[in-house]
């Protein structure tokens, strides 16, 4: 699934801007019909009470015709008709959403340069004027970190490879070039960028100012290839920085949440374009806590995805292809088609419980990948625990069927259909060295599964569990300043399958008291800290507060704080997401 932001217009839009508009604006008026009201005196005659009884019938009527006539769309449910509140949208006013849907923003600033020397003027200006334009990259980061309606510079065009050192395995790009596309256009040098993250489509510049990862305890998040970047600050214009030149800068810029400046290019340390062989195969946690250690060490990327309500662990790794063995010989027990046939089965069983009708609405049903029938499957009734754990149980034999080997090249391999919209929210922890795994990582799971039973959470698969190696970067949630140190990555799920509003709310809800859960019962014990574009901001005052404090202890935020203050001093570059999380010493 392409996973982009999207600009888009909608008649519930229109009435939303103009009811905001509205209300700020008491120029701009709402009409508001006086209620009816009669002379206090009874009627003097007949025809002066038929007239009355005549306007109260228009009334109703009139309000009646206009609530089941007004356009809104046939999902907005839970929508209701108000009177007149209608204004065209301005054509300069844009929605921009994440990918998932989870978050989006209405704004009339969305500036996207051509080059470095435009790139400058902008942020020369908006700094100038005050006025904000916060970088955001492909938007696909699930809490929306890099929307603001305030403003927002976007580098889609500034996408060029401009350099490839192919002997030091070394590239040089403009910061807008998605990673897909470097992969493509460096491949034919024999190299690649050492990890990936589950999906291609975003930015450089993005990818590695939130810190994202890939897996394999062996390899750090991505910020950890970056050498250099080439950073344009409203207070000192443009800059490169680098550990040669100003390590402390350097290392706290690299996951900076493009809160230091806009990230206009970047060199990043590649490595030799390798085939993997990919391996899946189901366990269980008993032979999982056996086998641990060794998975760890021996794998350059692994990965466990855990299904809820059953005892069934996928384990999926990836090793460089011997070139003396060539690829595995062993041939799948079961064709795709087989292993999809048992949810196949689920989905039209359901749909006869479910929609009352014996034949089908949807005759592609064949055409649908796993995600997609997944996603079908728990649109039916996404928050009914039992039917998520028949659906849980039906993709345990989809990976008991899909088990076996796939060879192909790492940007090939390492990648993961991560299902439809969503709510994600992802957790990195300390798991001891290398050398020494604590094992706490898999207590960490065994009292997720446990929390999630004892609650009757409608907890969907997969529980995705990866590890990397420690970053360097001050801001990384996988930060340490020992070298052997590794962490690992567990995401929860939920997800949004309908674009009905209510229901969308309702899981919505539901997702939130899950992940409440889990931070109250396992984040202290553990010592962990959300993924920078999966963390959301409370809205009670003191679960803020309590947040501040956590990220206090664990982040440099005063020095931070005073990076920001020299680079942007007013606040260009920042959203309300980084205002609350990070609040300036004045503020508080």
């Amino acid at each position: 699934m392409l996973r982009s932001f999207a600009s888009k217009r909608s008649l519930q839009s229109l009435l939303h801007h103009h009811y905001r508009r509205c209300r700020q604006n008491p120029q701009f008026p709402i009409f508001n019909p006086r209620p009816f009201s009669s002379s206090p005196g009874p009627p003097s005659s007949d025809a002066e009470l038929r007239k009355y009884i005549g306007y109260t019938l228009l009334l109703l009527g009139s309000a009646a015709a206009t609530y089941n006539s007004f356009p809104f769309s046939e999902d907005a449910r839970d929508k209701k008709a108000q009177l007149f509140r209608y204004a065209p949208l301005p054509d300069d006013l844009h929605t921009v959403s994440n990918w998932s849907g989870t978050h989006e923003v209405r704004t009339r600033t969305f500036l996207q340069p051509e080059s470095v020397e435009e790139l400058e003027g902008i942020v020369k200006e908006a700094n100038v004027r005050k006025h904000k334009i916060r970088p955001v990259g492909s938007g696909l980061s699930p809490n929306g970190i890099g929307l603001t309606r305030a403003g927002m510079v976007n580098l889609a065009l500034m996408d060029k490879v401009l350099s490839v050192d192919k002997e030091n395995k070394r590239v040089t790009v403009q910061a807008g070039i998605r990673v897909q596309q470097l992969v493509d256009e460096i491949k034919e040098f024999g190299i690649t960028l050492q990890n990936f993250a589950s999906i291609r489509e975003q930015q450089i510049g993005g990818i590695v100012q939130v810190g994202a990862h890939g897996t394999g305890a062996r390899l750090p998040p991505i910020d950890e290839q970056v050498i250099s970047m080439k950073v344009v600050t409203p207070a000192k214009g443009t800059i490169e920085i680098s550990k040669e030149k100003d390590p402390e800068l350097f290392y706290l810029a690299r996951c900076g949440l493009g809160g230091l400046g806009v990230v206009a290019e970047v060199a990043l340390q590649c490595v030799e374009r390798q085939e993997l062989v990919e391996h899946t195969f189901l366990s269980n946690m008993k032979d999982i806590k056996k086998n641990h250690k060794k998975f760890l060490s021996e794998n350059k990327h692994v990965k466990y995805l855990y299904i809820p309500y059953t005892d069934a662990v996928v384990v999926v790794t990836c090793n460089p292809m011997s070139k003396e063995k060539g690829p595995p010989k062993n041939k799948p027990k079961y064709t795709a088609e087989e292993a999809l046939q048992h949810v196949r089965d689920l989905y039209w069983e359901s749909l006869t419980k479910y929609r009352d009708s014996g034949s089908p609405s949807e005759p592609e049903i064949v055409e649908l990948s796993f995600t997609e029938l997944r996603d079908k499957l728990l649109a039916m009734d996404p928050l009914n625990k039992e039917h998520v754990i028949k659906v849980n149980k039906a993709e345990a034999v989809y990976w008991r069927k899909s088990e076996g080997y796939r060879v192909g090249w790492s940007d090939e391999i390492l990648g993961f259909d991560c299902g439809g919209h969503q709510w994600v929210s992802e957790t990195c922890f300390p798991a001891g060295t290398l050398s020494k795994p604590s094992m706490k990582d898999l207590e960490y799971i065994e009292e997720l599964m446990q929390l999630i039973e004892k609650e009757s959470v409608p907890a969907p698969a997969p529980i995705e569990q990866r590890w990397t190696a420690c970053s360097k970067s001050r801001m990384s949630p996988a930060y340490s300043s020992a070298d052997d140190d590794i962490f690992s990555w567990v995401g929860i799920i939920m997800y949004l399958p309908t674009m009905d509003a209510r229901q969308r709310r309702q899981i919505t809800e539901e997702f939130f008291h899950y992940r409440h859960m889990t931070q109250s019962q396992l984040w202290d014990q553990y010592s962990a800290f959300e993924h920078w574009a999966k963390i959301e901001v409370p809205k009670d005052k003191e679960e803020l507060a309590a947040l501040q404090a956590r990220l206090k202890k664990k982040f440099p935020v005063d020095a931070y704080n005073q990076a920001r203050k020299e680079l942007d001093p007013n606040r260009i570059l920042s959203n309300n997401m980084l205002e609350k999380l990070f609040p300036s010493s004045e503020a508080v």
